[in-house]
């Protein structure tokens, strides 16, 4: 087996500086070189590095599409890919590629860490080395190898800040990949979808903003999808509707998600044209939210693949 390694960047790959750990250029690289030699990972790898290497606090979708184009263009000449990256965003980014790469029969695992290699007693060492032992054992899909664990590729999510063990996935039998008759890059494009949390006493005033401005919406309700009761919120949706604006409900809570069906509030969620976005993470639906945008230009076809499992997203079915 052939892999690819990509590295963009990320705390794995920095050294301590006076302004505080900076990326630098040869850490991954020689150390990958060492584990082969050492006879802890195979020795059959190439590496691929981003320039300039990409900070994932400033990461967009145009390095997703870095990432994604580098995995396209090298496809047929590799059995699997590796992708360091930073925690603050490895998320969103290992979403996006679940979606975006169409038809992938590959597997695609992302590592990363909260201490650099450079650093005593490092988490990187052991996730880069799980990480590239872990392509000869997970089927086609995207992955999140961190702390010993295996984390699908839309269900992971980072729970913790600073500890090691950071990540966290929710239970899925169906691995994150987007199954098509024929492998292709789907490029993100550029949208503005704001992400906005109820909180109690927010005016509605912003609700009308976004709906008249962004591409889409997502919605962080209390529970199981309650909102409160604010003047302007419905007829805000209202607007979003008749300009072809999908927007999303998730909970604000990490567990269980949103049941738009169960409370009269959801309803009215629901009548308005909101998406309902069951148990899906604020990852999940922001990466699925962009890539439907860049890939389809009827709203039928928008909304529809919006509400339809993809690649694991969604561990639940919407309520009827």
């Amino acid at each position: 087996m052939k892999t690819l390694v990509i590295h963009t960047g990320g705390t794995i790959g920095m050294v301590q500086t006076v302004h505080g750990y900076s990326p630098q250029l040869g850490i991954v690289e020689d150390c990958l070189v060492e584990l082969s030699s050492l006879g802890h990972i195979q020795e059959n790898f190439e590496v691929r590095i981003a320039d300039p290497l990409i900070d994932s606090g400033t990461a967009t979708p145009n390095d997703w599409n870095w990432i994604g184009g580098t995995i396209a263009e090298n496809y047929e000449n590799f059995d699997a890919f590796v992708v360091t990256h930073g925690s603050d965003t490895m998320a969103f980014t290992s979403c996006s590629l679940s979606y975006a790469l169409e038809g992938l029969d590959k597997p695609v695992v992302l590592t990363g860490s909260m201490l650099p290699l450079t650093v005593k007693n490092n988490d990187g060492l052991q996730n880069l080395t799980d990480a590239m032992n872990a392509v000869y054992e997970v089927p086609p899909g995207v992955w999140v190898q961190c702390a010993g664990r295996r984390l699908h590729g839309t269900r992971v999510r980072k729970s913790h800040s600073s500890a090691l063990d950071a990540f966290h996935d929710a239970p899925m039998d169906v691995p994150a990949r987007h199954v098509s008759d024929k492998f292709e890059w789907q490029n993100y494009g550029t949208f503005n979808v704001p992400v906005l949390s109820f909180t109690p006493g927010m005016g509605g005033e912003i609700f009308e903003y976004c709906a008249a401005r962004a591409d889409g919406l997502i919605l962080r309700c209390y529970g199981a999808g309650t909102v409160p009761d604010l003047p302007e919120f419905i007829p805000a949706l209202r607007l979003a509707e008749r300009r072809n604006v999908p927007v999303f409900a998730i909970s604000q809570c990490a567990d269980g998600g949103v049941a738009l069906g169960t409370y009269a509030a959801g309803a009215a969620l629901l009548n308005a044209g909101v998406i309902d976005g069951r148990d899906a993470t604020v990852e999940a639906v922001y990466t699925k939210l962009l890539y439907a945008l860049s890939k389809h230009t009827s709203d039928f076809d928008l909304r529809s693949s919006l509400a339809t499992p993809m690649c694991g997203e969604f561990a639940r079915e919407r309520l009827t």
